[in-house]
């Protein structure tokens, strides 16, 4: 038989760029090897993960110095929890990386002319900046591999945990990293985890083992509002009668900052929750939060962007990118809650928003009435299949189109039907540039890039968003 051969081991390798999608670059003998790990400036030992003819691709063994733009992560789970990939990088460099992303991505594939790209907007909050944490629950914690080769050189065994709270391993889906503080969120989101998961091993109350499908601890959802609101939802493999009260009222407790607590029983074999009904426990069952003076309802299966503070300076972007001047029919698709046609609705004859999620029209007709909005509609369904001549008799036409995909962007059949429609404007927000730009080519058809901004939403992670307006070509002057 023949034997697997090692993986190649490159050394003293410089890191000379960033790449994309977390990973850096370097040259070696003509060969463009993609890192992870590393960052420009670094001079490191790469382990290769793949090796073809003119590209490899791997990541760090070992530093054999560091680059002088690193800085000392504030967190100390940075590198294993895997949440924050580039704590190691000052946020202004981090910005700098960003908009190299943008430019890279809308030049090389969407290879259309643009418009000149401004600096990304950065956020003023780069701790703590998250309305949103999900924890997960699990009877492994993950042991890092470095601290476990220490631990058996020195003949000790990793001690048998009751349980854990924290993020996802990456890579192993049974674990999860146990945090003692994650800085993303504001405080009592740490305590309020720590609480939950002491209340649990002192009341041996077994934790969600992923791999038997079985326990009772399972996943906590918290969410916040720059209003000073706190939604807490804890979702258990089933209910637990006197615990599940237990746990409960001691939360309201200890912290009375939340002011709405839900529980889910989820027996299922996935985390899903859209086929999940939260019970309510205490308050109203959600929490609302304010964009400029428009407010947003968000129940605990809602979207709602993940950063408020950064969500008002893309939505304000978006806004200016649709050049309203109070007559226009503006159809917002991917509408999720309403959040963006809401916020633009001032400026807009009529809103019409269309969305997949019949839950998340609901939400949006709800905020609609809070706001006493009069001239909007919300639609559940494939924008492909309601947008027909009858819908555009009934409802007009769009003068400008606010479209706001998941990564995966547009399906094609989806920009046809943009094309078809021949809005004057398109407002494209997206949180992937690769699969942006590659829309772009095919609404080049018909349509000219005019302005693009990106927004930096996730300090600390690789993530982006860029807004980008298109003009019909036929009425540019």
């Amino acid at each position: 038989m023949r034997k697997n051969k090692p993986a190649p081991i490159l050394e003293k390798v410089l890191i000379e760029d960033y790449a994309a999608e977390g990973k850096s670059l370097a040259r070696v003998d003509g060969k463009v090897v993609f890192v992870e790990g590393a960052v420009p400036g670094d001079v490191v030992d790469v382990q290769l993960q793949k090796n073809k003819a003119d590209w490899a691709e791997g990541f760090v063994k070992h530093f054999h110095s560091y680059s002088e733009i690193r800085v000392k992560p504030f967190c100390s789970h940075f590198g294993v929890c895997g949440g924050c990939q580039w704590q190691m990088l000052p946020y202004d460099q981090q910005l700098i990386y960003k908009h190299k992303q943008v430019v890279d991505n809308l030049t090389r594939i969407a290879k259309i002319a643009l418009p000149p790209i401004p600096p990304i907007i950065g956020a003023v909050d780069t701790q703590g900046y998250r309305n949103k944490v999900e924890y997960t629950f699990a009877t492994e914690k993950f042991i890092p591999f470095e601290q476990f080769k220490a631990m058996k050189a020195a003949g000790e065994e990793p001690k048998k945990t009751p349980g854990a709270g924290g993020f996802h391993a990456r890579g192993f889906f049974e674990k999860v990293v146990e945090i003692d503080t994650c800085y993303l969120q504001a405080e009592p989101t740490n305590e309020i985890r720590k609480t939950v998961v002491n209340f649990a091993i002192e009341n041996e109350m077994p934790f969600y083992n992923i791999k038997q499908h079985q326990g009772w601890l399972r996943n906590m959802f918290v969410r916040n509002t720059t209003k000073g609101e706190w939604m807490v939802n804890l979702v258990l493999g089933y209910d637990g009668g006197e615990k599940r009260e237990a746990v409960l009222n001691l939360l309201l407790e200890k912290f009375p900052q939340i002011t709405t607590l839900l529980y889910t029983i989820n027996g299922k074999r996935n985390d899903s929750m859209q086929d999940l009904e939260p019970q309510v426990f205490f308050g109203n069952g959600y929490i609302t939060e304010m964009l400029e003076n428009f407010a947003f309802k968000i129940s605990p299966k809602s979207f709602f962007q993940t950063n408020s503070k950064q969500a008002e300076k893309l939505y304000q972007v978006t806004r200016e990118f649709a050049a309203l001047t109070g007559k226009e029919v503006v159809y917002d698709l991917y509408c999720g809650t309403g959040s963006i046609g809401i916020f633009c609705s001032k400026d807009a004859k009529k809103i019409i928003g269309v969305e997949m999620v019949a839950e998340a029209i609901e939400d949006a007709k709800e905020n609609a009435r809070m706001n006493n909005l009069t001239d909007t509609a919300f639609f559940a369904g494939d924008v492909i299949d309601i947008c027909d001549d009858l819908f555009f008799e009934t409802h007009g036409k769009p003068d400008v189109i606010i479209t706001d995909p998941p990564r995966a962007g547009m399906h094609e059949k989806l920009v046809h039907k943009l094309l078809a429609m021949e809005a004057e404007t398109i407002v494209y927000v997206s949180c992937n540039p690769a699969t942006q730009a590659r829309d772009l080519s095919l609404l080049a058809e018909k349509y000219t890039v005019t302005r693009i901004q990106p927004v930096d939403m996730f300090p600390h992670t690789l993530h982006i968003e860029n807004v980008v307006q298109l003009k019909r070509t036929s009425t540019i002057k």
